[in-house]
């Protein structure tokens, strides 16, 4: 495919070149005419024209001339800044919606049934090596919708017998794009696409991950270590405590994603240019809607504003901020993970991660936490992302936002790194998280801040004594309280129990 769409650029380039540009210092390219022929002749291409003039297509595509010189104008970063596919498939969906809605409009029935057909097939992905176009284009996003509209045109036209390229009898822009604009229909889009995304990966991976912390909570509920704060021994709580922070963190990730929804399921289809919905029919954004609905089985409707669903993009920004918050609390999580299972015999050691695959090139038998350690990277991409999107929803500049394309990108990265993240880590590492009870009860039984206990008894000075004494000296509470003279030997076991120590009295 790069290959083709290299051979492509060249062709058009040549054909600048036989137009006039071809003329260097005064004088003409020698041997122009005789490369291109000869190039022409070992591959098969297809002449199309748009409102620039004519362009060779290859004869094994269903785009068009737009496509086509978008390639040539955009040579920016190559396969791997494509537009996302999810976006290309909502565009299936919307392009069949509004096929459908066009038909209480006047749209031949037999036309729209093949734009039906020919969108499907953008939806269920059989066409997705014919949109080679990357996200660093015009900021309206207008060169993928036309990248959409020359596919399905062409499709259609080949379903209904006809020559590819003819835009007869069914046109691009006068068919597939009827009572559309580039300027209302990639928002749409990205929106449904954002949507789909969320369901179908940011939600099932966090609840998965959810599900699985929430087990490992019960599980642990019984087993009594030290806490820590500032990195320092603090006073008791129990594993499935502390895991039942995780839990709640979750919970309140997933309820953040679904919080920042209704505004995505706004549609800015209907408002055409600026959001007048110039061309298009009364009803014709309400109906748009409702058949995306249905075909999503998601809530979409359409947008109140029109106005503000084009020249904003706040919803992404807020959906964005969602996963960004989200992860912030994976950063935590995994983190803690890592940290508590550091070891095996010089690090804190409380928690026995899956040992999942060998750790170094160099030192044998070495296990990593590289379920902890993808995790953390998600995150810090994520929060990258939403940089970018929050710069990108910033320069929405009058009627138009222009950084659409970048935007949705960014947002969708987000939200499939962190479903499917959510689910390899659970997979990979939480199922599989067991406590190392020995080494648990060794540095709670060894920690000072068993002495907070007292305070109720002795006081926070003498207590405070205690600890200070027993950490100079190397002792334990029980004998330097004792040594001191602040307590017995029955009142300090009376007074210290740890699984007393776990909550309010």
């Amino acid at each position: 495919m790069y290959r083709s769409v290299r051979n492509l650029q060249r062709f058009n380039n040549l054909l600048r070149l036989q137009s006039g540009v071809g003329v260097r210092h005064g004088a003409p390219v020698v041997g122009v005419i005789h490369i291109y022929s000869r190039m022409a002749s070992s591959e098969s291409f297809r002449l199309e024209r748009d409102t620039f003039g004519e362009l060779k297509v290859p004869s094994d595509k269903y785009y068009g001339a737009q496509t086509v010189r978008s390639t040539m104008n955009f040579k920016i970063g190559g396969v791997t800044e494509r537009m996302p596919i999810p976006v290309i498939r909502a565009f299936g969906i919307l392009k069949r919606a509004a096929a459908e809605v066009n038909t209480d409009y006047g749209l031949d029935p037999k036309i729209a049934e093949a734009i039906v057909k020919a969108a499907d097939e953008v939806t269920a992905g059989k066409l997705d090596d014919h949109f080679p176009l990357v996200v660093w284009q015009t900021g309206s996003g207008t060169q993928t919708n036309m990248n959409v509209n020359e596919v399905i045109s062409n499709r259609a036209i080949e379903i209904l017998g006809g020559k590819l390229g003819s835009k007869d009898p069914v046109h691009p822009n006068d068919h597939v794009n009827k009572s559309q604009s580039s300027n209302d229909t990639f928002p749409t889009a990205m929106h449904i696409a954002a949507a789909r995304e969320v369901h179908e990966v940011v939600l099932p991976g966090l609840q998965t991950l959810h599900d699985a912390l929430a087990a490992k909570a019960l599980e642990f509920k019984d087993i009594i270590k030290i806490g820590r704060t500032h990195t320092q021994d603090a006073v008791p709580l129990s594993l499935g405590q502390e895991f039942g922070g995780y839990v709640q963190q979750v919970k309140y990730s997933i309820e953040r994603v679904k919080a920042a929804m209704p505004r995505v399921y706004e549609l800015a289809a209907g408002g055409t240019a600026v959001g007048t919905g110039l061309n298009t029919r009364i009803g014709f954004a309400e109906k748009v809607a409702e058949k995306v609905s249905a075909l999503t089985g998601l809530p979409f409707v359409t947008a109140p504003n029109k106005f503000e669903a084009l020249a904003a993009h706040d919803a992404l920004v807020e959906l964005s901020g969602a996963l960004n918050t989200v992860a912030v609390s994976m950063m935590k999580i995994a983190n803690d993970i890592r940290f508590l299972g550091s070891g095996p015999r010089s690090g804190l050691g409380e928690l026995v991660l899956p040992e999942n695959e060998p750790g170094s090139s160099i030192m044998p038998g070495k296990v990593n936490p590289t379920q902890c350690e993808a995790m953390t990277m998600v995150a810090a991409q994520i929060m990258g992302n939403h940089v970018a999107v929050t710069i990108g929803g910033s320069n929405g500049h009058f009627e138009l936002n222009v950084f659409k394309p970048m935007i949705i990108k960014n947002v969708l990265n987000s939200a499939r790194l962190l479903g499917d993240a959510s689910v390899s880590f659970t997979n990979n590492c939480v199922v599989g998280i067991a406590p190392n009870t020995e080494r648990i009860n060794k540095l709670m039984n060894e920690s000072l801040m068993l002495v907070t206990a007292l305070n109720p008894h002795i006081g926070y000075d003498k207590a405070a004594k205690i600890a200070k004494t027993a950490h100079k000296e190397g002792s334990t509470l029980k004998a330097t309280a004792i040594k001191l003279g602040y307590l017995t030997e029955e009142e300090f076991d009376k007074w210290v129990r740890p699984q007393e120590m776990l909550g309010p009295k």
